[in-house]
């Protein structure tokens, strides 16, 4: 089942939000960035000027720049909502620091309903998904990993050339390192992979150049 990927840049991070699209009209929402109104506007636009059925609202990690449409995705289209729960406490800690950042309006996101586990196959009508599980940048962060599609969301594990940071709370760089040589570098060479800023690269690329490669 051939699936589309479908990207947003939101909010002043220059988040990407995935939208997962299958040739049967579902879809799934990966890291919803979006905070403005317009913003959540293109987003739902999107989704039912196609006619998408949306499933699923999963997060990569829950740093805000990734969770900001979290409330409005889960109000509006009330799906259930995944995440790693070693990452409740990066969510949870979102609207004690959301206005330092300029998010006056931030929407508190709702709690989970799904907990992510290391290594499971995760399945929305026709769209479906492993899970590993790859902290470093963030406690709880996970990738959702497409075999047959050839494509991983990783969040903000690999970026184009280099890595997420790991000043944040939570963020520790030997273990992003083990994240990236011993899970994502274990992925086939050609997997694309979908970043939580800036372009897609792949998996052979990444293992070729990447900055991390200097640590």
């Amino acid at each position: 089942m051939s699936l589309k990927v479908v990207s947003f840049q939101f909010n002043g991070f220059q988040e990407n939000t995935y939208v997962i699209v299958s040739p049967n009209k579902n879809c799934v929402v990966i890291d919803p960035g979006c905070y403005s109104a317009l913003e959540e506007e293109a987003l739902f636009n999107f989704i039912e000027d196609n006619e998408l059925n949306p499933l699923a609202l999963l997060n990569t990690h829950a740093h805000i720049d990734h969770i900001l449409g979290n409330f409005a995705v889960k109000d509006r289209y009330k799906i259930p909502f995944y995440i790693h729960k070693d990452d409740l406490i990066t969510l949870h800690s979102v609207k004690n620091y959301a206005t330092l950042y300029g998010f006056q309006n931030y929407k508190e996101s709702p709690e989970p309903d799904v907990f992510l586990e290391h290594g499971s196959e995760i399945s929305f009508e026709d769209i479906s998904f492993k899970v590993f599980f790859t902290p470093g940048h963030a406690p709880g962060h996970v990738v959702f990993y497409n075999e047959h599609n050839k494509f991983v969301i990783n969040g903000d594990v690999l970026f184009n050339g280099s890595f997420g940071r790991v000043d944040l709370p939570g963020g520790d760089i030997n273990t992003l390192k083990k994240s990236i040589f011993e899970t994502m570098f274990k992925l086939p060479e050609d997997t694309i992979v979908y970043c939580g800023h800036g372009p897609e690269t792949t998996i052979e690329q990444e293992k070729k150049s990447n900055y991390i490669h200097q640590f």
